[in-house]
C-alpha cells in the first residue's frame, strides 16, 4: 500500500473557491482502481497550505490516475488557484 502525500499553496482569499475544485478531484478520484481513501487537511496558521493524503493499493495505480485524462481535467479547477505547482511525496508502507 502507498500513501501520496500532495501539498498545495493557493492563492489568499480563493479557500471556498479551492475547496470546491478539489472536492471535484476526490470525487473524480474515487472510481479510480486502486484507490482506497483520501482527506485534506490545512494548516491550523495558515489556511493556504493545503494538505492531501491519498491510499492507493499500488505505486503503478497512482501513477495511472496522476496521469490519466479524468485527473488533468478535474484538475484545471485546481491548477489556476495554485501559488506554485503541488509537490507529490511518495511513502509506502515496510
Amino acid at each position: 500500500m502507498f500513501k501520496i502525500i500532495i501539498e498545495r499553496r493557493i492563492m489568499p482569499g480563493l479557500e471556498e473557491e479551492y475547496e470546491q475544485a478539489a472536492r471535484r478531484v476526490m470525487r473524480a478520484a474515487l472510481t479510480a482502481p486502486g484507490f482506497i481513501t483520501g482527506e485534506s487537511l490545512h494548516q491550523r496558521e495558515n489556511s493556504q497550505h493545503r494538505l492531501l493524503i491519498t491510499q492507493w493499493r499500488s505505486l503503478d495505480a497512482w501513477r495511472a490516475w496522476q496521469h490519466s485524462p479524468e485527473r488533468e481535467q478535474a484538475m484545471q479547477h485546481v491548477l489556476p488557484l495554485l501559488t506554485e505547482d503541488e509537490r507529490v511525496t511518495v511513502y509506502e508502507a515496510p
